[in-house]
């Protein structure tokens, strides 16, 4: 076996390894860590439970942003140990280990220097994603379903917590719009480059003729802020509507009727919410889901900003971000940053780092031009 020889390439990852750490700010994470730990160690602390889920909340984010930096100083140590020892037993499998441990350091650090990048007011705080099925009738509800599932999946390989608050279902297939909440560091940041609107273009099975179809879904994504409590909505602004949960083809899922939409009547903002047990727990999440958007909403007019977060998305042609083509040939393709790829089922199973980190990259340089 040729002698392993990949120090030039630790050397590099090292050198960005420590920029990485000097961005982030390693001992400010720490301290934050240590005061939320302490912070989370009062005996009455779950006295308020609004204050001690944000507390502990806060305390598991900075953890797990600290634990995937600090990961990685031991592994490339390790990588090291590993070439040496594959160089002194002329081992070709262990070898073999080495390289694939260096890749795997590689994808690490690439992502970490992406997050970098997320310095936005909302960037760390926890994201909301509404799907809605646009143009394109029932293939559209499929599509806003296949949308879901991507998401979800995403979020299930990265070990993300997510909640789903509401589903509201079509007749024949598919969905007519859904809420979820991913509750990740940065997932504001990360998932914002989501937003806009997003096309299928796929062999119909819901048409006799075996047409083509092209169907629109729009996804939204705002951030959860838990200073939106300083958002006061008077009741006279709200209008309740209280509603039976239910799945696929009418199905009941609750027997009482505890799913709350509200109405915010100035704005015409409406939040859905059927994922808690009562009405007061659904009706106390969906106003926090409201307060986060009106507080976005005001930022955005005291600053007079042009770009709203969440986007204005009419999930149809002429306002498209990104396209998923099944037929006449496999591709999905970023509009934006002309990223693509030619296997649109891993993607749907939530492949989607790439188309991320890609828009996250694209909206720092137009931000900066």
């Amino acid at each position: 076996m040729d002698e392993l020889d990949i120090s030039e390439n630790i050397a590099a990852l090292r050198s960005t390894f420590a920029d990485i750490r000097s961005v982030v700010g390693v001992d400010r994470l720490e301290a934050e860590i240590a005061d939320l730990s302490g912070q989370a160690g009062v005996p009455d602390l779950w006295d308020d439970p609004d204050k001690a889920q944000k507390v502990t909340s806060a305390l598991s984010h900075r953890q797990a942003e600290l634990a995937r930096i600090t990961s990685i100083a031991g592994r490339l140590d390790d990588l090291e140990i590993m070439v040496e020892l594959a160089n002194e037993e002329q081992d070709a499998s262990a070898a073999a280990d080495a390289r694939t441990e260096l890749a795997g350091i590689q994808k690490l650090l690439g992502e970490l220097e992406v997050q970098t990048l997320l310095n936005g007011e909302w960037d760390a705080h926890p994201a909301v994603i509404t799907i809605r099925a646009g143009a394109g009738g029932v293939d559209a509800a499929d599509f806003a379903e296949m949308l879901q599932r991507m998401y979800l999946r995403w979020a299930e390989q990265h070990n993300y917590p997510v909640t789903i608050m509401e589903t509201s279902y079509a007749e024949e297939a598919g969905i007519k719009s859904t809420s979820f909440e991913i509750d990740a560091p940065y997932a504001f940041g990360t998932l914002s480059v989501e937003a806009g609107t997003h096309r299928l273009v796929r062999m119909s099975p819901f048409n006799s003729a075996g047409k083509r179809q092209t169907s629109f879904a729009a996804v939204e994504v705002i951030p959860l802020i838990e200073e939106a409590g300083a958002i006061e909505v008077p009741e006279s602004d709200i209008r309740v509507d209280v509603f039976r949960s239910s799945g696929p083809g009418g199905q009941s899922v609750n027997t009482t009727d505890s799913a709350v939409r509200l109405t915010h009547l100035p704005t015409g903002l409406v939040v859905s919410m059927q994922n808690e047990k009562s009405q007061i727990q659904n009706r106390a999440a969906a106003m926090r889901v409201l307060q986060s958007r009106l507080l976005i909403m005001q930022r955005e007019q005291e600053a007079a900003a042009k770009k709203e977060l969440a986007g204005n998305i009419t999930a149809s042609w002429g306002d498209q971000m990104r396209s998923y083509v099944l037929a006449p040939y496999q591709m999905v393709k970023d509009l934006r940053t002309d990223f693509e790829v030619n296997n649109p089922s891993n993607v749907f199973d939530g492949d989607l780092d790439g188309f991320i980190n890609a828009g996250i990259k694209w909206r720092k340089r137009d931000i900066e031009d």
